[in-house]
């Protein structure tokens, strides 16, 4: 990412950039940031843009084949067009004859690096990988942007934030926007705010309906599965949500029996440190067996309704009455 800012700095381009990977609200900053560098704001002339998978290669490379009208150079920028997942030999082969006034700027989700576009794009410009950021990069950005407005939060805050954020960037400048207008004459926000204001994330309804389930609270665990149920989540998501989590559990159980720290922990299974506590502190109320017979069940339900023996709605709701039973 700073190569793309000293491109900009030095307006000095490539030919083509890549921009992947699972982080949106970044590939949607840097694609931004090129799209203002390398184009006027009306120049609709010598600035096309393309979407999707339908994406014609053969219009794209007339189009970038083409000099520019009364600018420097012409952009196009295309996103989520699946190049670099299937074969495309002619935009592939293209990527060594793009003019000097054309620049061509790919955005995707997944990407293939054995393809060979993925592999031509390397050799004629610049890939950039978009990752979810680490946890002392997401707190010193949200750190930055509340002083900024001249606010700012203790650490447990902070901490409390995240753990119903998340760390989607795009979720969490929505969620720090709102918490800003809320606090808005203050310049200090505190833990009742974050709970007041801030939405939590499915997975957060997740965590506290396992621990409903651990706690034998059955009533409350059902009463979250039904508010998940309104929300429009998928039967099917909430129960690869909640086999994700037994499997989580069951990995800090066993590396918390063998001796790992929470930093070791946190590497190893993905989880950012702010959360990692409040794993294995559920992990505890269950046995390592009980973790892996839920698992296993996971797996039971999802195939009773593959093949048809239960509906989605119900074999979800069999499973949380089994594992919250008294």
């Amino acid at each position: 990412m700073k190569s793309i800012i000293e491109d900009i700095k030095n307006n000095t381009y490539k030919s083509v950039y890549l921009l992947y990977g699972e982080e949106a609200y970044l590939k949607k900053q840097y694609k931004d940031k090129l799209r203002q560098a390398l184009s006027a704001p009306d120049d609709t002339m010598n600035y096309s843009y393309y979407e999707g998978k339908d994406t014609n290669a053969k219009a794209v490379i007339d189009l970038a084949a083409t000099m520019p009208f009364l600018a420097e150079r012409r952009l196009i920028i295309m996103e989520n067009t699946g190049y670099f997942k299937s074969a495309n030999e002619d935009m592939a082969a293209f990527m060594k004859e793009i003019p000097e006034t054309t620049c061509m700027v790919f955005v995707e989700q997944e990407v293939d690096k054995r393809s060979r576009m993925f592999k031509a794009v390397k050799d004629a410009g610049r890939v950039v990988e978009m990752v979810r950021q680490d946890e002392n990069t997401l707190k010193r950005w949200i750190l930055g942007t509340l002083k900024r407005e001249n606010m700012s939060l203790t650490e447990q805050t902070l901490n409390l934030f995240l753990q119903m954020t998340g760390d989607d960037m795009d979720h969490i400048e929505k969620e720090l926007e709102k918490l800003i207008c809320y606090c808005m004459g203050r310049d200090s926000i505190a833990s009742a705010d974050v709970e007041a204001v801030c939405a939590a994330r499915v997975t957060n309804k997740i965590f506290d309906m396992i621990n409903a389930i651990a706690e034998k609270r059955q009533e409350e665990a059902l009463a979250l599965y039904k508010d998940l149920l309104t929300l429009k989540e998928p039967p099917m998501r909430i129960l690869f949500l909640i086999a994700r989590q037994f499997n989580l559990l069951m990995q800090v159980k066993e590396m918390k029996a063998a001796g790992s720290n929470q930093q070791a922990i946190a590497e190893k299974t993905g989880l950012h440190g702010f959360i990692v506590g409040k794993y294995i502190t559920q992990s505890g109320k269950f046995t390592r067996q009980m973790l892996r017979s839920a698992v296993e069940a996971c797996v039971d339900a999802e195939e009773a309704v593959k093949t048809g023996r239960m509906n989605d709605i119900m074999s979800v709701e069999l499973l949380i009455i089994e594992y919250s039973s008294k």
